[in-house]
């Protein structure tokens, strides 16, 4: 008589059935108790039980994910994501608008878990042929955070936004108008607008700070302005009155002494009253817009002969190039353009053929200088009867004589 058979031992992690196709189903109880099917059937009753074994494993290490959190529209959680950021108006304007043109129509009624990198790669091909690159840049920045928050949320396991240098943005050099220029646009736009001009160039003034500037932030004299507030412009037409594009825009500026004399004239003859009175306004002395100075800005600047993608903010490109041009500490050029880092700063410090001519003169003339004093005590040395031998001057150079040789002196 044999051995009684033995009952297989009861699964401890899920259950394991075999279907009326011959294939095995696997179902586990998720973290919340819920019992949840594979999302596959298994050929073999060994690879179903592979499967109930890495659950296991997944749950006891902290890393399962429930299948089904991440079954939600991207458009629903996107416009969620952005509602619980807290950002700045003109942001909240930006990110809905990359939403709306360019990552919704694609992904918009896809789950938020079924969004593969391969996908992102086919998105990003087609939106680089229908539009520019930096809004691609822009867009694709905001579809990897918004996945990343998914990550976080336990929503998906990867973040499917893989593509290197993906979010860079690669825009053309802007333009920098000379000098020259600046005068020449600021006597075209008119004696109204002519202060709002050099003061955008020469004290580096974003126009969203020029909009809310008012006559307490200007000193008697002239000499400085205080930069507290900034009123940028949404698409709508509504102002936004906050605080300055970031913390290092509140500032102190001192103005050159050349524009002390208009900035006290337009004070007096077009600013709003008391010290709370805007320092520029329209015409009837309602509070700036766009779109009316816009009209005028792109009127005197076609009349000086500058390009036609010129824009006003691209005047700080002027002086902000002076500023560096003049040797200032890099925290010195920060602090005046209200920048919170060396990259955005470093935008301005064009490097054109006058500038470096310029420097090469200044290594010139340096080098001649250090050489010269080095001459002169060697000959002081000299004549103290130096010993150790002859002495050999060091090679100075001078101008060159009539064959273009250079001249040297000799011991």
């Amino acid at each position: 008589m044999g051995r009684p058979r033995q009952k297989a031992p009861r699964r401890s992690f899920g259950a394991i059935r075999k279907l009326p196709s011959g294939r095995y189903q696997a179902r586990y109880p998720g973290t919340d108790g819920i019992l949840r099917p594979a999302p596959e059937t298994f050929e073999a009753k060994k690879d179903a039980e592979v499967f109930l074994a890495q659950m296991q494993a997944d749950q006891s290490r902290g890393d399962w994910l429930d299948p089904t959190a991440g079954e939600v529209l991207f458009a629903d959680y996107a416009k969620r994501w952005i509602d619980e950021r807290g950002i700045a108006p003109t942001t909240e304007e930006l990110y809905r608008r990359l939403l709306r043109l360019h990552l919704a129509p694609t992904f918009g009624q896809q789950y938020v878990n079924v969004i593969s990198p391969a996908k992102v790669r086919t998105w990003r091909a087609e939106r680089l042929e229908a539009t520019g690159k930096t809004q691609v840049a822009k867009a694709y920045r905001l579809l990897k955070a918004i996945m990343e928050t998914a990550v976080d949320d336990d929503m998906i396991r990867r973040n499917p936004c893989k593509i290197r240098g993906a979010g860079k943005e690669e825009a053309d050099e802007r333009p920098v108008a000379s000098v020259e220029q600046v005068f020449a646009v600021a006597e075209a736009i008119g004696i109204r607008w002519r202060l709002m001009v050099l003061v955008g160039a020469f004290a580096s003034m974003r126009p969203e700070e020029l909009a809310e500037l008012r006559r307490k932030d200007v000193a008697p004299d002239g000499s400085v302005v205080h930069v507290r507030r900034a009123a940028p412009e949404l698409n709508v037409g509504r102002r936004v009155i906050g605080d300055p594009k970031s913390r290092a825009g509140k500032r102190e500026i001192v103005i050159p002494e050349f524009m002390h004399r208009d900035l006290l004239r337009h004070l007096e003859w077009f600013a709003q009253s008391g010290p709370e009175g805007l320092v520029f306004v329209g015409e009837r002395g309602a509070k700036l817009r766009g779109t009316t100075f816009g009209r005028k800005w792109r009127k005197a600047r076609d009349q000086v002969g500058l390009p036609d993608g010129f824009r006003f903010y691209d005047l700080r490109h002027t002086g902000n190039t002076i500023a560096a041009d003049t040797g200032a500490k890099m925290k010195d050029l920060m602090v005046r353009a209200g920048q919170s880092s060396e990259r955005a700063q470093l935008i301005y410090q064009h490097s054109t053929r006058k500038h470096q001519r310029r420097l090469a003169g200044d290594i010139d003339a340096d080098v001649r200088r250090q050489l010269a004093e080095a001459v002169v005590e060697v000959s002081e040395a000299a004549e103290h009867g130096a010993r150790g031998g002859a002495i050999v001057y060091p090679f100075v150079p001078r101008a060159r004589d009539s064959g273009d040789h250079p001249v040297t002196n000799e011991a």
